[in-house]
């Protein structure tokens, strides 16, 4: 028989254990009344995913198969076309009813006309279910469809038929200036305390110098945070090395870019010097290792960076390795993945839950103690020996989506026994589902031209190891 002497709560995964018992209502005087907890739970500080697009309809659902990162990033055309609002609830609600109630999401928009819209729907989306949201306004004026050149660059790869048919649908950008402002507009509209607005350059890559500056000028004067994708694939590395002789990281600090205010995804390519120059402006690097094995790109050197005083989250990028949105799995698989082999890990528990929860919640300019999960504990420990095990070590050996109770997001509940209480997901996914279906007749076509532009693109990029 169980009662609140089983309860825990594990305040600093891996750099103590969890308290127990009386101490646990007592530790937590403000949110006593507000958390329910069973018998056996676990409470523990929320973690955060730190990098994601806001997938409604996955990936592989909408026909995007895994594929090395520039051959993937054509079928980002066969997104099918749905309501943002829809989009974004959906997709906060799949993360929330894993107890996980937090996260930035990249917005897909390309279109600086409707960016204000889109946002403020998306927004509106993230107070209906009540996640805690970092909102990253895209931007990028520079090289649509493959680096050194945008499309032109493809034409060789193409029949004449089908450039006079793909050509005129290359995307064309707003004016750098239009899109900065469009993004600043959404922070101006935005009345959510749980949003935090941030410019989103997609990457370096992508973006003209004269837009890098401007971001970095943007940055200072509204203090304002920047994510920014970084050194994703080896093809990134190659071309960013051509055109900074210096290194992108060496620009980008050059002009300002580099602070505590900016965080970067993937950064599989990183070198030493590198993440030693982030690590010192304080910049934070968020890891996708799900995301980074399902596109080739690598595995980072996330071990080694962390040696340096690098601070890093840790991100789905809409790619789970199960592709079922689960934090705690793809901690695990971190976990794992930087272990290294020697007698003494490293690269510990505490690091991990570190960068889930605190640079996590940096990452999204969240205030820390707010925010928590609960566990079911006793079902990760139904067949164990001992009672007094390090929590954090079960937590990544065990833990999934499957064993979260509960989250509270700013000391109110979002989601309890894998329901959410404040949308009715079920019918949200289902009408999600409808209006992309809807467009099938649309995407069938869309799919043909998308293959073409994937052999054409493999067929570019590797002509670069031929010269």
């Amino acid at each position: 028989m169980t009662s609140i002497k089983d309860w825990r709560f594990l305040q600093q995964p891996g750099r103590q254990k969890a308290l127990r018992g009386d101490a646990v209502p007592a530790a937590l005087p403000t949110l006593a009344s507000a958390i329910a907890l069973g018998p056996g739970d676990l409470i523990l500080p929320m973690p955060v995913n730190a990098h994601d697009h806001g997938y409604g309809i996955r990936t592989l659902d909408f026909g995007s198969l895994d594929d090395a990162l520039e051959a993937w990033i054509p079928t980002m055309r066969l997104r099918p076309r749905t309501e943002a609002y829809l989009e974004a609830l959906v997709a906060f609600g799949r993360l929330a009813k894993t107890g996980v109630a937090a996260t930035i999401h990249c917005h897909n928009s390309l279109n600086a006309a409707r960016l204000v819209e889109e946002a403020l729907e998306v927004i509106r989306a993230a107070k209906d279910v009540g996640i805690r949201l970092g909102l990253s306004c895209p931007l990028l004026d520079h090289d649509a469809w493959a680096y050194d050149g945008g499309p032109e660059r493809l034409k060789p790869f193409l029949s004449a038929a089908d450039w006079e048919a793909l050509s005129p649908l290359a995307p064309r950008y707003a004016p750098f200036r239009e899109q900065l402002a469009a993004a600043d507009a959404v922070a101006a509209a935005n009345t959510n305390p749980l949003v935090d607005v941030q410019y989103g350059p997609i990457g370096p890559q992508w973006c003209s110098n004269a837009l890098l500056e401007a971001i970095a000028d943007a940055s200072a004067t509204n203090d304002r945070r920047i994510h920014m994708h970084l050194l994703e694939s080896p093809r990134q590395r190659a071309w960013l090395d051509r055109r900074f002789p210096q290194g992108i990281v060496r620009y980008l600090d050059e002009i300002g870019f580099l602070s505590p205010r900016l965080a970067v995804a993937h950064g599989v390519q990183l070198r030493p010097d590198e993440y030693e120059l982030l690590a010192e402006r304080g910049v934070q690097l968020v890891s996708n290792p799900s995301a980074n094995l399902r596109l080739r790109s690598g595995i980072a050197p996330l071990a080694d960076a962390v040696k340096r005083s690098l601070r890093f989250g840790i991100g789905l990028d809409g790619s789970a390795f199960d592709d079922d949105q689960d934090l705690w799995r793809e901690m695990r698989l971190l976990y794992l993945l930087h272990g290294g082999r020697e007698l003494e890990r490293s690269f510990t528990a505490a690091d991990i839950f570190e960068a889930a929860i605190r640079t996590g919640a940096a990452v999204i300019n969240a205030p820390l103690g707010e925010d928590f999960t609960v566990i079911d504990y006793e079902a990760l420990l139904a067949d164990s020996v001992f009672d007094d095990l390090d929590e954090a070590e079960v937590l990544l050996n065990r833990m999934s989506a499957a064993h979260a109770k509960a989250t509270y997001v700013a000391g109110r509940p979002v989601m309890r026994d894998g329901e959410l209480l404040n949308v009715d997901f079920d019918a949200a996914r289902k009408e999600l589902l409808a209006q992309a279906r809807a467009d099938l007749p649309r995407l069938t076509i869309e799919r043909e031209r998308c293959g073409k532009l994937i052999a054409a693109t493999r067929a570019y990029y590797e002509s670069w190891t031929e010269n």
